[in-house]
């Protein structure tokens, strides 16, 4: 494998609370149907922070404002079954950040491929693991929990 080739892809995901409760998506993919926050791939040109409001928006259909980073997380996606042989998986770097719900946009047509938003008590996150999308899904849930709020000023965006 070429090192140089190598590179990571970058995602972003809004760990949304609202009484006790947290904004997942399920979504379809290869594995079958699966939670996930809403999340996605940074764009070009855009910041992370933009790049996130904009996935909760397109997820979800409803306006999020991300004010702090919950966490960054490291996750190399082991190869399934129908990817061949080849050295390793995917490797994701997601930035998870909490903020502020806005307004929900009724009728607002949700991504490809997301079957609906839905809000999920601590416990039936956990109680759904085998359906998680990744388990990063869990793990930002319980930095969220555990008060893990770091300012954006320590992402930096020139452009």
């Amino acid at each position: 494998m070429n090192d140089r080739a190598w590179k990571p892809n970058v995602t972003v995901a809004a760990v949304i609370e609202r009484a006790g409760c947290f904004l997942l998506i399920e979504e379809e993919t290869e594995g079958g149907l699966r939670f996930n926050q809403p999340a996605g791939h940074l764009d070009s040109g855009e910041s992370l922070v933009e790049a996130c409001a904009r996935e909760a928006l397109e997820e979800t259909a409803w306006r999020f404002r991300p004010t702090a980073l919950v966490g960054v997380y490291q996750w190399p996606r082991p190869r399934s079954a129908n990817e061949g042989t080849d050295e390793g998986g995917i490797t994701y770097l997601r930035f998870a950040f909490a903020g502020e719900l806005g307004e929900e946009i009724a009728g607002r047509a949700l991504d490809a491929g997301i079957l609906r938003a839905v809000w999920m008590t601590p416990a039936e996150i956990e109680a759904s693991k085998v359906r998680h999308r990744s388990p990063l899904v869990w793990q930002c849930v319980q930095d969220f929990l555990a008060g893990r709020r770091y300012p954006l000023e320590l992402i930096r965006h020139y452009g």
